[in-house]
């Protein structure tokens, strides 16, 4: 994988982060970029682990499926891009008893929300595995876009609401789709001429 696609693939893990953060944003009462940083810091930390724990997974499993690897890359990309546009299309739910909302989230409940978000990303960890990346590049790319996108979220989050991070959920979807596409395409026109 090229550093250009390695960084595409960085900000498309980080959109359902991002799209996340909007929500969270705009339910705070009052947006700080100390409080929009450490929350970004949090989502990145989860979203730069995730992957390293998919790769190691699918290390494991590199030598059973190596002849299968880039159908297995473009599957797994492929219906992770499926999902994320099929969630983007989804309609925004509003949030319960916002006059309640706590100015300052727990850190454990930060990381929960970001565990959740990097589902993903850990997939993604898997299909890395069978491709030639540096997984410790691979991971702090995507835990540093994420913090970058998740701290612009928060900040822009009463600004623009939810509807723009839809639209970045469905744009990260069909990036996941275009490097899946990617992988087979080099595997098997790249490698064999």
């Amino acid at each position: 994988m090229n550093p250009a696609s390695l960084v595409i693939l960085a900000f498309a893990m980080s959109t359902d982060a991002f799209a996340a953060s909007i929500g969270k944003g705009a339910a705070l009462r009052r947006t700080r970029f100390p409080e929009a940083l450490r929350i970004g810091v949090i989502f990145g930390t989860v979203e730069a682990i995730t992957p390293v724990i998919g790769w190691a997974i699918g290390l494991a499993a590199t030598r059973f499926v190596s002849e299968w690897d880039h159908w297995i890359a473009f599957v797994l990309l492929g219906a992770l891009g499926a999902h994320m546009i099929w969630e983007g299309f989804k309609p925004v739910e509003p949030e319960a008893n916002d006059e309640k909302t706590p100015e300052r989230k727990s850190v454990w409940l930060l990381a929960v929300t970001a565990l959740a978000t990097s589902i993903d990303a850990m997939a993604v960890g898997v299909t890395l595995a069978f491709a030639d990346v540096n997984i410790v590049v691979a991971a702090v790319a995507i835990g540093l876009a994420t913090t970058l996108m998740v701290t612009i979220g928060i900040m822009l989050g009463r600004a623009i609401g939810s509807l723009i991070g839809k639209r970045a959920e469905i744009a990260g979807g069909v990036v996941l789709i275009a490097i899946g596409i990617t992988v087979v395409y080099e595997h098997l026109f790249v490698q064999v001429g």
